[in-house]
């Protein structure tokens, strides 16, 4: 019996990709998908941890509020807070821009009602320090519920500016928000 012809590539050191049975694309592919990972994580990491632009100064245009907050429903004021994210004057309804509190209206779980309590004691708590200023993007931004859309910030005595926001995030009471859909408290 004779035995078979060589082919023409015998003795020829194959590529990588063919001495593991996997075809050119497979490979390709394979080697594609690591490189899509990362590009994928690192563009979530810029989306989400990309901060907020720093508070500026009041402008001449933004509004003062010198009042005293108290919890909605609890005492004769007219300025209240009805969780850790809004604010009502009269019959305006603010929503404070860059932050997400637990809601109270209603919670989803306990642990969601103690978070959203606490967040709403520490933003009365931050607003009955001193007048501030209603600063935003646009007197007209309203929100998909009808409330106007404002940063609250406060002029300190050396120049810097204080956010609102940014110490109720510092606090651990609510979380930076920016866009998107929101993360459950629950």
């Amino acid at each position: 019996m004779a035995w078979p012809r060589r082919t023409q590539g015998y003795g020829r050191i194959l590529p990588t990709h063919r001495w593991q049975g996997r075809s050119r694309w497979a490979a390709f592919w394979a080697a594609l998908k690591w490189w899509l990972g990362a590009a994928l994580l690192v563009t979530a990491a810029w989306y989400f941890l990309s901060a907020p632009p720093a508070p500026e100064p009041p402008q001449a245009d933004s509004e003062r509020i010198a009042a005293r907050f108290v919890v909605c429903g609890q005492g004769g004021s007219n300025a209240c807070a009805p969780d850790g994210d809004t604010i009502i004057l009269g019959t305006r309804h603010i929503r404070i821009i860059g932050i997400d509190a637990p809601e109270l209206h209603p919670p989803r779980c306990p642990a969601e009602q103690a978070q959203g309590e606490a967040a709403r004691a520490a933003l009365i708590a931050l607003l009955n320090q001193g007048p501030f200023f209603l600063t935003g993007p646009d007197p007209a931004a309203r929100d998909e519920y009808g409330r106007e859309l404002h940063n609250l910030v406060r002029a300190r005595p050396d120049g810097t500016v204080q956010s609102i926001a940014d110490d109720l995030v510092a606090a651990k009471v609510v979380r930076p928000y920016l866009r998107g859909p929101r993360v459950p408290w629950c």
